[in-house]
C-alpha cells in the first residue's frame, strides 16, 4: 500500500501508516549520544520507576518523546516532497533513476531487517534511536550542501538514501518496540493513538509547508529544515527515560536462532499471517505507484511542486479523521471486522489514480479525494492491526516481531521500486499505474477471505499461541 507498516487500535503507531502504506517511516537527528548512554547505564543500575498512572497528558516523560517525534515527523514530510522534486525537476531523473532512488531508501529492510530485530532485542531501544537519529541527520545534510556547491548528482542521492535506510531500519524497529517500556500496558493504545495522530497531522501540514519552502527557498534549503527537526528529535530522546529491562546475556541464543524465533512467532499466528500477506502485497504494488507518482503528477499532469504538496496535505486530512474515528468505528463494527472493511476500501481506491489521466482537467480534486480515502482507511487498518500485534507479543520478542514483519512488508518495496522504474521505462507511467492498482486490489484477498468476519474482537495476549519456551 505503499501505505505504511504499523500502529494499533484506539492505539496507533507511527511505523503504522508506513506499514499499510509502506509499513512507513519517519525521523532523524544528531548530538551527544554518549551522554544518553551514560544516562542509560545509570538508570539500569537503579530500579526503574513505574510509568505514571492516568492520562498521558500528565506523563512528562512520554510528552518529551512525543514532542521530539512531532517535530521530526513534520521534517520528514517536508523531505518526502523535497527529495522527488530535487530528483525529477532539478536533476531531470528518468523513471529508472527514480526507481533506483526509491529502492535505495528501503533496501535496508530487505538486507538487514531480520538481524536488526534480533540485535535490537539485546540493546536499549532508546539508545539505538539516538544513534540512528544522529546518522540520518548528518547523511541528509550532505544533500543540500552538495546542491549548493553545484555538484549534486543522482548517485549522491542514492548513496545518502542507502545510509539513511540502514539507520531507519534500526530507528523504526526500536520506535515500534519502545512504547511498552515507556507507558503502562493499559496506556499503549492511548500512546499509539497520540503518536499516530501526530504522524497524520504532519502528513497534512508537512507537504504543504514543504511545497511552500521549495517554491520560496528551493528544495535543497527545504531539506535543511528537516535536518533541524531531526536535531530536535535527537535532543528529546536524550531527555526521555524508559523502563526497559534487558535480557541477561546468558539468555541470548545464536543470532540465527533468535531470528527464527521471531519469524515463527509471526507466521505461527494465522491472523498475523493474513495481515502480513495483505500488507506485504499491498506495499509491493503500492510502491510501484508511489515511485511513479511524482513523475505522474509533475510531468504527466503538469502540477507544480506547490500544488503537489497541497494535494498530499489535503489527502492526509483523511488520516487524521481516520485516527479520530477509529475508536468509534471499532466500537460499532468490532476490532476484527474493521480490518477487512478497511482493506476493501484501500484496495479499491488505487484504481482511481491512473483513471485521473482520462480527465486531467479534474486532476487536483480527484487526487485529493483519492488520497483522502486511502489515508482514512489505511489509518483505520494500521491502528487496529498494529495494536493487535503489540498486544499479543511478549516484550522479549517485540523487536523481532516488528523486524520480521517489516522484513516482509518493507523488504518487497525495493523490488517494487526497481520494477516501477523498469515498467515505467518500458510501458510508460500510466500503464504501470494500472498494473499497480490491480495488484493492490488483489492484495486484499488475504484478509477479506479470512476469519475476521466471524469475530468481533481480536484475540488478547497469548490467546492465539503461547510465548515460545526458550530452547
Amino acid at each position: 500500500m505503499s501505505q505504511s507498516d504499523e500502529p494499533p487500535v484506539v492505539e496507533a503507531d507511527p511505523g503504522a501508516l508506513a506499514e499499510a502504506r509502506a509499513e512507513a517511516s519517519t525521523p532523524a537527528s544528531p548530538a551527544r549520544a554518549d551522554d544518553a548512554i551514560e544516562a542509560d547505564q545509570d538508570a539500569a543500575a537503579e530500579p526503574s520507576p513505574p510509568a505514571p498512572r492516568g492520562s498521558l497528558w500528565r506523563d512528562r516523560n512520554f510528552l518529551t518523546l512525543w514532542s521530539g517525534q512531532t517535530l521530526s515527523q513534520f521534517g520528514a514530510q517536508i523531505t518526502e516532497l523535497a527529495i522527488p522534486v530535487l530528483a525529477v525537476i532539478m536533476l531531470d531523473a528518468s523513471e529508472w533513476e527514480v526507481g533506483v532512488l526509491n529502492a535505495a531508501q528501503v533496501a535496508a529492510f530487505l538486507v538487514v531487517g531480520l538481524p536488526a530485530g534480533a540485535w535490537i532485542d539485546r540493546m536499549r531501544k532508546r539508545r539505538v534511536m539516538i544513534w540512528a537519529d544522529a546518522i540520518r541527520a548528518v547523511a541528509l545534510a550532505t544533500l543540500p550542501v552538495l546542491a549548493l556547491l553545484g555538484v549534486l548528482q543522482i548517485w549522491h542521492m542514492i548513496v545518502v538514501a542507502l545510509i539513511m535506510g540502514v539507520a531507519t531500519v534500526f530507528f523504526d524497529v526500536s520506535y515500534q518496540s519502545i512504547i511498552p517500556s515507556l507507558v503502562r500496558t493499559n496506556q499503549i493504545a492511548e500512546a499509539n493513538g497520540k503518536l499516530q495522530s501526530t504522524y497524520e497531522l504532519a502528513n497534512i501540514a508537512g507537504p504543504g509547508i514543504g511545497g511552500w519552502l521549495i517554491g520560496v527557498l528551493t528544495a535543497p534549503i527545504a531539506i535543511f529544515a528537516t535536518v533541524g527537526t531531526y536535531v530536535a528529535s535527537f535532543v528529546a530522546l536524550l531527555f526521555t527515560r524508559d523502563h526497559e529491562r534487558l535480557r541477561p546475556p546468558e539468555e541470548h541464543k545464536p543470532l540465527v536462532h533468535e531470528i527464527g524465533e521471531g519469524l515463527r512467532w509471526v507466521f505461527g499466528n494465522p491472523l498475523l499471517r493474513r495481515i502480513v500477506g495483505t500488507t506485504g502485497m499491498a506495499n509491493f504494488f503500492g510502491t510501484i505507484a508511489q515511485t511513479l507518482l511524482p513523475i505522474f503528477v509533475l510531468r504527466e499532469l503538469g502540477l507544480s511542486p506547490q500544488m503537489f504538496g497541497i494535494v498530499i496535505s489535503l489527502g492526509a486530512v483523511g488520516g487524521v479523521l481516520g485516527a479520530i474515528a477509529t475508536p468509534r468505528i471499532i466500537a460499532r463494527l468490532g476490532e476484527a471486522r474493521a480490518i477487512p472493511i478497511s482493506v476493501i476500501a484501500f484496495s479499491i481506491a488505487p484504481l482511481f489514480l491512473p483513471a485521473i489521466s482520462l480527465v486531467p482537467s479534474l486532476a487536483f480534486p480527484l487526487l485529493v479525494v483519492q488520497g483522502f480515502v486511502m489515508s482514512f482507511t489505511i489509518l483505520l487498518y494500521n491502528i487496529t492491526q498494529v495494536t493487535f500485534r503489540q498486544r499479543i507479543t511478549p516484550p522479549r520478542l517485540l523487536g523481532r516481531m516488528n523486524a520480521s514483519i517489516r522484513f516482509v512488508v518493507w523488504g518487497v518495496m525495493p523490488i517494487g521500486a526497481l520494477l516501477a522504474g523498469a515498467l515505467g521505462t518500458w510501458l510508460g507511467t500510466v500503464p504501470t499505474l494500472w498494473i499497480a492498482a490491480i495488484g493492490e486490489l488483489l492484495a486484499g484477498l488475504f484478509v477479506v477471505t479470512g476469519p475476521f468476519w466471524t469475530m468481533r474482537d481480536l484475540p488478547d495476549a497469548h490467546a492465539e499461541h503461547a510465548d515460545p519456551a526458550p530452547s
